[in-house]
């Protein structure tokens, strides 16, 4: 009690003095209890006023900085409408006709392109100038910039660098690669190809392949590195990160990894492993890859029972927990494509696309972007998809492509 009268002998002495006008240098800690008093504030909170003083021994805090991202995000998508928003979750096979059309029509948010799409009408390979103007056309007719994306894994999935007007010789397999130099040689490859499609305007590259495969009966065999998965581990961090430093989107590919599993592109893959597979193996160079900075994970078809018996891993929610939870991957989440045979009976009125944006997808590679994005539009209109889900997924495409200096 003695302790508490002493203090409020000694706060009545401060207030005397603040009132005969004397300018101590605790002035601004008298003011705050003349404010605490009036608000008939407790002793004891009294006794700690000095905790809020602002003077210059013990400032205010800062208000925090402004977020350039955040704003760049949040003032496109503010000004968006749902047919915008939805368009811009597609990054669809380029169209072999009215491309420029096309992009402005359906607000697209990506083209992939294909060995065609360095060709001219006649089939001859495009020149460099020709090339970069036709897409050039592209992002002139896009609102927001367009993810310009290729399959340029090297070897037998090569697209851009079979042209000779634009590269000197076809891209090598990363197994071919890592022979030859290991990791070193793979990270010079990996900076010189990338480097030449970004002076061409293509900005994404669908690679690294984090599949881990040791056993060339495999389907995706060749398309690996052909180690283990601490090898393969290492190699997709460093091809992420040579393309993070020359400024190129990577997509790892295909979670949740591939395994010895059949050819999607004919039919259903079901992958009988089990969880502990993923975790001690499969996962591994997925990890690698988010770790060094992936923008972008690529989801597979296969249906993977220890994870999702019933639903290929494209469009199922529980494999896309796995990937955010587990895995805490915060970017951009891609559906392989739509149009492949795996995926066709899982929608029985043919909205596939719609269970992919339900499953978690942020972006829907396809070939029939035209009668896919009605259906997402109708669905969320319906209430079947809440436009929240929409907002969230939009957001992190804004957010990569703001990330590539698409958005400056």
């Amino acid at each position: 009690m003695k302790q508490k009268l002493l203090a409020l002998l000694l706060a009545g002495m401060v207030l005397l003095a603040s009132g005969c006008g004397g300018n101590t240098p605790n002035s601004s800690a008298s003011n705050n209890s003349g404010s605490a008093a009036d608000g008939g504030v407790e002793n004891d909170q009294l006794e700690n006023s000095g905790s809020t003083n602002t003077t210059p021994e013990n400032p205010a805090p800062a208000e925090p900085e402004p977020d350039p991202r955040q704003e760049a995000i949040d003032g496109l998508l503010g000004d968006m409408t749902l047919a915008e928003k939805v368009g811009q979750m597609f990054f669809v096979r380029c169209p072999d006709v009215s491309q420029a059309e096309k992009v402005s029509e359906y607000h697209l948010g990506g083209y992939l392109l294909f060995g065609r799409d360095f060709e001219d009408s006649a089939g001859e390979w495009l020149t460099e100038e020709a090339f970069t103007d036709t897409i050039a056309s592209y992002q002139a007719a896009a609102e927001i910039p367009l993810l310009i994306g290729v399959d340029e894994e090297g070897g037998t999935v090569a697209r851009a660098t079979r042209n000779p007007n634009l590269f000197a010789a076809k891209r090598k397999s990363p197994q071919a690669v890592y022979a030859q130099g290991g990791l070193e040689a793979i990270r010079e490859d990996t900076r010189t190809i990338n480097e030449g499609l970004l002076s061409y305007g293509i900005n994404v590259n669908f690679a690294p392949v984090a599949d881990v495969s040791t056993n060339s009966a495999d389907f995706i065999y060749d398309r690996t590195l052909g180690q283990d998965a601490a090898a393969t581990a290492e190699y997709v961090a460093a091809a992420v990160e040579e393309m993070g430093a020359v400024g190129i989107g990577s997509v790892l590919k295909h979670f949740p990894g591939y395994g010895s599993n059949s050819d999607t592109h004919t039919g259903v893959a079901v992958d009988s492993r089990p969880y502990d597979q993923f975790l001690s193996q499969d996962f591994l160079p997925f990890q690698a890859g988010i770790d060094a900075g992936a923008g972008c994970v690529l989801v597979n078809h296969n249906v993977v029972e220890s994870m999702d018996g019933t639903l290929p891993a494209s469009l199922s929610p529980e494999v896309h927990r796995i990937l955010r939870q587990e895995l805490g991957f915060t970017g951009v989440t891609l559906t392989d494509d739509l149009a492949m045979d795996a995926v066709e009976a899982y929608a029985e009125d043919g909205s596939v696309a719609v269970l992919a944006v339900l499953a978690g997808n942020d972006m829907i590679v396809t070939t029939d972007f035209e009668e896919q994005i009605p259906l997402v539009i109708a669905a969320v209109e319906s209430g079947a998809i809440d436009e929240a889900v929409i907002d969230q997924a939009v957001s992190r495409v804004l957010g990569w492509k703001y990330d590539l200096g698409l958005l400056g």
